[in-house]
């Protein structure tokens, strides 16, 4: 049973330029793991997350450090929710994650499938 889905969109300059204005912000919204992506998968990354939270209602109180999107050699990315996530994925039933993400042209994107 689908539980939600989410989709977001990223101008990667765009994204890029406030993440050089507010340098801090790159340790808010990415993991260790993250945040030494290229601009493009960095983007993608950030347009995941934010198809995650939609996908979960987007409810105020998930924390960007609770959701990692990981590569896989010859698969779709990964999700490995903890924390605040992984709380209220739990709480509305998620047992699996569908998700791709894509980058070409200065656009990135992502499109999450939560299902139970």
């Amino acid at each position: 049973m689908i539980i939600g889905t989410g989709i977001d969109v990223v101008d990667v300059d765009r994204f890029m330029e406030t993440l050089d204005r507010t340098p801090r912000l790159r340790e808010k919204l990415f993991t260790d793991v993250e945040r030494e992506l290229p601009p493009a998968s960095l983007a993608a990354r950030f347009a995941a997350k934010e198809a995650i939270a939609k996908s979960l209602g987007a409810p105020g109180n998930l924390r960007w450090h609770d959701v990692t999107v990981h590569r896989t050699v010859g698969g779709p990315p990964r999700i490995d929710a903890s924390g605040t996530v992984a709380a209220r994925a739990a709480e509305l039933g998620v047992r699996t994650w569908h998700i791709t993400i894509s980058h070409d042209a200065g656009i990135a994107s992502a499109m999450v499938i939560a299902e139970g």
